[in-house]
């Protein structure tokens, strides 16, 4: 039997058939018009614009509408300054990043941030099915790429505070901070077990004992909210418009690489793995965390980003983690060397590997084109392009973003906001660790008196004393970090030790005081504070063999210290080799990187509280002796794990 035109059953069915792979594989005429004339935002009654309907049934209702070209874009994360709005319709993107230095202006106000990311949101929901977008950024210590936003101690200050209740704490003001910029998801927080102060990155972790990283991964109840006591654990969870999304990154193996080179191989049993680089991934789900980024780094050999067993079998399928997995900047690229070099085969090993959404700042029409061909081909199932969107569109769900796409704007006073700026300050305060106060048979020095007997001045010296951008480290501004102090609002340790001490006090600010000078003034000094250390660094930059202090930060302390009564103040990112300064120093403090709030500084120096912190890791006397960890046979530290001096606070 025939139908009407002539046009037999077969043909018809051949004619369907081929039909359906055009609008997958492309997404329809109509759908292309939709977007153009921005008449997007699905169709009126759909399930999956029902917030009533179970989670379940929206994400599969969505699903099931879905073109592979638009599940593809759900899938591809690229760079702000690539989205375009015609980009951003014409290839359906789902999440876009701040990365590079990608600003809406120099020190652009929340209102700017907002604007940029609305632009970016009103392109996406005018598409056929209005799947609004989710921008991410890099807030590994607080909201660092905005202009005047409060900047927090780096994770491996937050670790010496012991205070898993103050990070909590923290990850909910940086919540609001990056809310205040209309943005929904952050790459944070950073889990790495760091057993190499070498690495680059060491600063960005906690602890180099994965106890202690696994407390400390509470920050992540604060940047997304907590899962109520009836609510399932495990599952993605952001409590509301005044959370975000988290990442906890990278995963895994990155702290435990040889040599603690960058992006470089990790040697190690599947046991050791499990037990000291894995255990943070364990709370990290537990806690419903949304995403989770994989490291560019290697296990035996084995790129992370082409790992099926570690991505799938494990954290997919044995810890039951149902957020979405994203590659790292470029990440599939050097999957191959030279990076790049067959990309084709990057994409297959990467989405096969079980990674769902991946960060193509640039490439991203070619990723399409790569990924439609091998699911048209057969190499990549349709199955694992479902799951891999599946779980974006969870987090999405969970996010609120289909009911509330656009930024608050009420939030904007939220960035810095005096609350904040003490929060960070109290942070400050007990991340720091005294290792030494006194030299023997002597009167401890500290804490400092705000006037010093006999009405005597203050010597303030070494470059770091005046330098807010060494103060807050890496990804601050910039991503690298810059120096000086007008990158962003803050307060540095000179300027908080002014404001300390009794007025009318003489401070003497010198930054590279040479030995005539001190020799000439010691009697003028009642006491210095030498504040010296590294410079701004962030990833493979930071890699360090070395690991001593940056010139000239070694003469100011023998030239101050050697004639006055001396602090060293240590801003660094992990410990640095000290022995050689031990013996001309009376007291020597690690301050880390403290961030914007230098008044927590002054805070302990001066006595108004007590030190309480406690080393997150183990202090080296030589760098001969990395990797050396708490626990290892052959442990001789200058300053062991958990070591930290006290004080009690001052009674004026």
């Amino acid at each position: 039997m025939g139908f009407p035109g002539g046009v037999s059953s077969c043909c018809r069915v051949v004619v369907a058939a081929a039909t359906l792979v055009l609008l997958q594989l492309c997404g329809s005429t109509a759908a292309m018009a939709a977007a153009a004339a921005g008449g997007g935002g699905g169709e009126p009654g759909a399930k999956y614009k029902d917030p009533t309907q179970p989670l379940n049934t929206r994400i599969d209702d969505l699903l099931r509408r879905m073109t592979l070209a638009e599940k593809i874009g759900q899938m591809s994360q690229i760079d702000q300054e690539n989205a375009t709005a015609n980009v951003i319709t014409n290839y359906f993107v789902g999440s876009v990043l701040r990365g590079g230095g990608s600003v809406p202006a120099a020190d652009a106000p929340p209102e700017a941030w907002v604007e940029m990311v609305e632009e970016i949101q009103r392109a996406a929901m005018s598409t056929r099915l209005g799947i609004p977008a989710m921008f991410g950024i890099d807030a590994v210590h607080g909201h660092g790429y905005a202009y005047k936003a409060t900047v927090f101690p780096h994770n491996v200050g937050l670790g010496c505070t012991r205070d898993p209740e103050l990070a909590k704490k923290i990850g909910a003001a940086v919540a609001l901070e990056v809310r205040a910029t209309g943005i929904p998801f952050i790459f944070a927080p950073c889990v790495a077990v760091c057993r190499d102060p070498r690495w680059g990155r060491c600063y960005e972790s906690f602890s180099e004992d994965p106890k202690l990283v696994q407390q400390m991964t509470s920050i992540i109840s604060g940047f997304q909210g907590e899962i109520p006591a009836n609510g399932r654990r495990g599952a993605p969870f952001v409590t509301g418009q005044h959370n975000v999304a988290a990442c906890a990154k990278h995963y895994v193996g990155d702290g435990g690489t040889t040599r603690g080179i960058n992006e470089n191989n990790t040697v190690a049993t599947f046991h050791d793995l499990l037990g000291i680089h894995m255990r943070p991934y364990y709370n990290a789900v537990i806690q419903g965390v949304s995403s989770i980024m994989v490291s560019y780094s290697s296990w035996n050999g084995v790129k992370m980003h082409a790992n099926r067993f570690l991505v799938t079998d494990f954290l997919k399928n044995k810890l039951r983690f149902r957020g979405f997995v994203l590659s790292d900047w470029l990440g599939l690229d050097r999957i191959t060397s030279p990076e790049h070099a067959d990309y084709p085969l990057s994409v297959k090993l990467g989405i096969l590997a079980g990674i769902d959404m991946i960060m193509i700042p640039y490439q991203y029409k070619e990723f399409r084109d790569d990924l439609i061909t091998l699911v048209q081909n057969g190499t990549i199932p349709m199955s694992r392009i479902d799951d891999a969107v599946r779980r974006i569109l969870r987090v999405k769900f969970t996010l609120g973003l289909f009911e509330n796409p656009h930024a608050d704007t009420s939030l904007a006073g939220e960035l810095g906001k005096p609350e904040h700026r003490d929060l960070a300050r109290e942070a400050v305060r007990k991340s720091l660790v005294l290792l030494k106060n006194g030299k023997p048979g002597e009167k401890p020095l500290l804490p400092l008196p705000k006037k010093p007997h006999g009405g005597r001045s203050i010597l303030v010296a070494g470059s770091h004393a005046d330098d807010l951008g060494s103060q807050c480290g890496g990804w601050t501004i910039k991503w690298q970090g810059l120096t000086g102090n007008n990158l962003t609002a803050g307060t540095t340790i000179l300027d908080a030790v002014k404001s300390a001490v009794v007025p009318g006090t003489d401070v003497v600010y010198a930054e590279n005081p040479d030995a005539g000078f001190v020799q000439q003034n010691k009697v003028k000094f009642g006491y210095a504070i030498v504040v010296v250390g590294e410079h701004p660094y962030a990833e493979t930059a930071g890699d360090n063999s070395n690991l001593t202090i940056p010139a000239p930060g070694p003469n100011v302390i023998q030239n101050v210290c050697g004639s006055i009564k001396c602090v060293v103040v240590l801003i660094s990112g992990r410990p640095l080799v000290v022995e050689p300064y031990l013996d001309a120093v009376d007291a020597l403090v690690a301050a880390w990187l403290p961030g914007t709030e230098g008044k927590g500084v002054a805070d302990v120096l001066f006595g108004d509280y007590g030190f309480t912190g406690k080393l997150s890791r183990t202090w080296f006397r030589s760098v001969n002796q990395l990797p050396m960890n708490v626990g290892d046979e052959h442990y001789d530290p200058l300053f062991p794990f958990g070591f930290g001096l006290e004080t009690q606070p001052s009674v004026y």
